[in-house]
C-alpha cells in the first residue's frame, strides 16, 4: 500500500455520529476496579491491569487470579498501571512487560519493567522483575502514554511516551517525553535507530512530536499505527514512520483549552499530519488492528476505544490504504482498552469502577 495516500489531506471524523443498532451482541465477564488494559496470552487467557496497581490473570468464563508482586504505583488522576504485553516468545519464556508511573523524588516517572509470570496452582506472581526502562528527567502530570507494542518480527519493542503535560517537552531531543521509543527487548537502544549515534534518548527516539498517545498497534500489513489524544480538538491517527516529527505543540488540529489557536498542520509541511482526525474529540484509548473468523467484514480494521464518546470506533481502510472512520457503536460507557481473542471474538474494558470486561461477538440473525 502506498504510504504517500495516507499523507494526503487528513480527514476530520469527528462529525460521525454514534449508532445505537450494533452487529454484535455483547457479554459481560467480569468487573474490575478502573481496569486499563487487556492482553491475551497464547491460551486464551487474559492478563487486565487495574491502574490503581493489580494485575489480574482472567479466563474467558471471568474467572480471576491475582498477580503477585508489583511493583509501588503512583495512581492518581491519569497516572497508575497502564499497559502489558505479553512478550513475543512467550510461549518459552513466560515473560511479560507492562508500563507504570512510579513515584519519584520531586514527581512521578513512567517505567518499563519486564518480568516473569509464574503460575502454580491457584496462584501467579511476577519473579525476576526488572526495570528496562525509565523516563528521564522524571517528573510531570499526567499524559504518560505508556503504550507497548512489538514489531512483526518480535524483535524490537516500541513504547509511547506522552508528554506529562509538559508541551514544550515533545520537542525536546534530550527529554523522554512526547516521543515513541525504539528498544531491543533487554531495553538497550537498537544500533540502526535513526539517530542511535547521537547516544541517550536521542539515541532511542523513533518519531518525537506526541502529546496523550493512547494506542500503538503493528497494522496486517506491517505498517506501525499510533493515535494520540489532542487537547480542544484534534485527536489524531498517525501512520507512524522512523524520524518522522509529528508536530505537537506547534501545530495541532485542536486549540488550547483556553481557547487560544493553535496553528493547524496543514501550516507547517515539515510535521507530519494525521491521516485522520477528530474534532469534536472521541479520547482514542486502545487500539487493535483485527484479525481473526468471526467478524470476517472487518479484517485489517482498526478498532478505538472511545473515552468522551462512550463508543467503540471502527477505522477501515482503503484499497489505497488511506483510513477513515467507517463505524462508531454506542456502548454507553468510556471505553479504555480493546482486544481480539484468538478465536476472533472482540474483547473491551470499561473506564469505571466497576469497569466490565465485555466479550463481542455476532449478533444471530435472529435477534
Amino acid at each position: 500500500m502506498c504510504n504517500s495516500a495516507v499523507r494526503a489531506q487528513s480527514i476530520n471524523a469527528g462529525d460521525h455520529m454514534a449508532s445505537a443498532t450494533r452487529p454484535f451482541a455483547v457479554q459481560p465477564v467480569a468487573e474490575f476496579d478502573t481496569p486499563w488494559a487487556i492482553a491475551f496470552l497464547p491460551d486464551g487467557r487474559m492478563l487486565v491491569t487495574e491502574k490503581p496497581g493489580r494485575i489480574f490473570l482472567v479466563s474467558q468464563e471471568g474467572q480471576k487470579i491475582e498477580i503477585g508482586n508489583m511493583p509501588e504505583v503512583a495512581a492518581s488522576g491519569q497516572n497508575g498501571l497502564l499497559d502489558i504485553a505479553p512478550s513475543p516468545d512467550f510461549a518459552t519464556s513466560s515473560r511479560i512487560y507492562f508500563t507504570y508511573v512510579a513515584p519519584d523524588d520531586g514527581g512521578s516517572r513512567l517505567v518499563l519493567s519486564s518480568a516473569t509470570l509464574s503460575v502454580s496452582g491457584d496462584g501467579a506472581t511476577l519473579t525476576d522483575r526488572t526495570v528496562i526502562w525509565r523516563q528521564t528527567p522524571g517528573g510531570g502530570g499526567g499524559q504518560p502514554g505508556g503504550i507497548i507494542a512489538f514489531d512483526p518480527k518480535g524483535t524490537h519493542l516500541f513504547l509511547t511516551v506522552g508528554d506529562r503535560m509538559r508541551p514544550a517537552s515533545a520537542q525536546d531531543p534530550d527529554q523522554a517525553r512526547g516521543k515513541v521509543l525504539r528498544l531491543n527487548l533487554d531495553g538497550s537502544t537498537p544500533p540502526d535507530n535513526p539517530l542511535a549515534g547521537k547516544g541517550g534518548i536521542q539515541a532511542q527516539t523513533w518519531t518525537t512530536g506526541h502529546r496523550n498517545p493512547y494506542g500503538l498497534a503493528f497494522a496486517p500489513d506491517g505498517r506501525l499505527w499510533l493515535h494520540e489524544m489532542g487537547p480542544r480538538g484534534g485527536d489524531e491517527l498517525n501512520l507512524i514512520e522512523p524520524g518522522r516529527n509529528y508536530g505537537w505543540p506547534v501545530v495541532s488540529n485542536g486549540d488550547e483549552y483556553s481557547g487560544a489557536k493553535i496553528p493547524d498542520h496543514d501550516t507547517r509541511p515539515e510535521f507530519a499530519s494525521p491521516a485522520v482526525y477528530w474534532t469534536p474529540v472521541i479520547a482514542p484509548a486502545g487500539l487493535a488492528f483485527y484479525e481473526g473468523p468471526m467478524f470476517p467484514q472487518w479484517q485489517g480494521s482498526a478498532l478505538i476505544g472511545g473515552l468522551a464518546v462512550h463508543a467503540l470506533v471502527r477505522v477501515a481502510f482503503g484499497s489505497d490504504g488511506r483510513p477513515d472512520e467507517a463505524d462508531r457503536w454506542g456502548m454507553g460507557a468510556r471505553i479504555r482498552d480493546v482486544a481480539v481473542a484468538p478465536d476472533g471474538a472482540v474483547w473491551i474494558i470499561e473506564d469505571d469502577e466497576p469497569g466490565h470486561l465485555l466479550r463481542l461477538t455476532p449478533e444471530r440473525p435472529d435477534g
